[in-house]
């Protein structure tokens, strides 16, 4: 007996050591355009019950119960990051009464009415501050764009900022309106240089569609700082976004050196792209996301993005 000894304790201290860590998910999504229903102050008009998408109660509430299945899928995220969401009231629907939940969320001046936002699990981690970034983009005179969303958050003694980021359209052509989206860079890089000048020990996490993909100019800006954990290799399509029939990731997800160690360590390779079955349809023979709506017409559906996330381990 005294010679399997030994073996058995470093049999129970290696389960010990395994029960004693958790694996958490740390997520992003665009969630095609959420509103609610009111008529409100912001460019809402288009999704009112009266308008010609007739959005309606009852489409907002199966949309609610989309994201939550995506939520459940996700393993219930200590952070999520979202898009294209309309106001603070939305993040607390989609919670409903899930008190675990908390939420980040400013109005910004988006010419859309859309902001972006943050879920975090308050039983795990601690808001301990929050803000926004505004900017004005070349070629405007005042802020017209997302802000970027940031909360700092406290697991045990560490800290851990998180960017949430929505940054500016195509329209107009990729190589056109590429400036802006590098304004919105810029501002992410200025704001990452000041967390680690002032707090070096913060870890940071930079989440979003960015509207670029990993190899243009803006992102490559941001990867210079962080480490990006997405790519076309993080699911079998290639990409979270299709257009005309070619996938490509929009959706980023970039963190610090030091984010993949201590007690809220980061897995290196664990980035993906979520492709879960009632996320995807078929158009013209191609597999495509299945989106709320095409135009005016109400397909029904998640998002036309996929959603992206990465796996944390919480150490004792």
């Amino acid at each position: 007996m005294k010679k399997f000894l030994p073996l058995l304790l470093l049999v129970f201290g290696c389960l010990s050591f395994t029960q004693a860590q958790e694996i958490q998910t740390v997520a992003f999504y665009n969630v095609e355009n959420l509103f609610d229903t009111i008529d409100g102050p912001n460019d809402d008009a288009e999704f009112l019950p009266i308008a010609a998408k007739q959005w309606n109660t009852e489409k907002y509430n199966a949309k609610l119960q989309q994201i939550r299945q995506v939520m459940e899928a996700l393993q219930m995220p200590i952070i999520m990051g979202v898009c294209e969401i309309e106001n603070k009231a939305v993040l607390l629907d989609i919670i409903g009464q899930d008190k675990r939940y908390g939420v980040v969320h400013y109005e910004s001046p988006d010419a859309r009415g859309i902001d972006v936002g943050m879920l975090y699990r308050k039983d795990i981690l601690k808001l301990k501050t929050s803000g926004y970034i505004r900017f004005t983009l070349p070629g405007d005179t005042l802020p017209t764009s997302r802000d970027i969303v940031w909360a700092k958050y406290a697991y045990k003694k560490e800290s851990i900022f998180v960017l949430v980021n929505h940054w500016p359209s195509r329209r107009g052509g990729a190589e056109q309106s590429a400036p802006r989206r590098f304004k919105a860079a810029q501002m992410a890089a200025q704001f990452i240089d000041s967390v680690q000048q002032n707090d070096p020990k913060a870890k940071i996490i930079l989440m979003g569609d960015l509207n670029d993909y990993p190899q243009d100019a803006a992102p490559q800006y941001v990867s210079k700082k962080l480490t990006p954990l997405i790519s076309k290799e993080s699911n079998s399509f290639g990409g979270s976004y299709n257009y005309k029939n070619e996938w490509d990731v929009l959706d980023h997800i970039m963190v610090s050196l030091n984010a993949t160690d201590g007690q809220f360590q980061v897995q290196k390779e664990s980035g993906q792209i979520h492709s879960f079955p009632y996320l995807l349809t078929q158009y013209k023979g191609q597999i495509v996301p299945n989106r709320t709506y095409a135009g005016n017409t109400y397909l029904g559906g998640y998002s036309d993005h996929l959603p992206v996330s990465i796996q944390v381990i919480l150490h004792p």
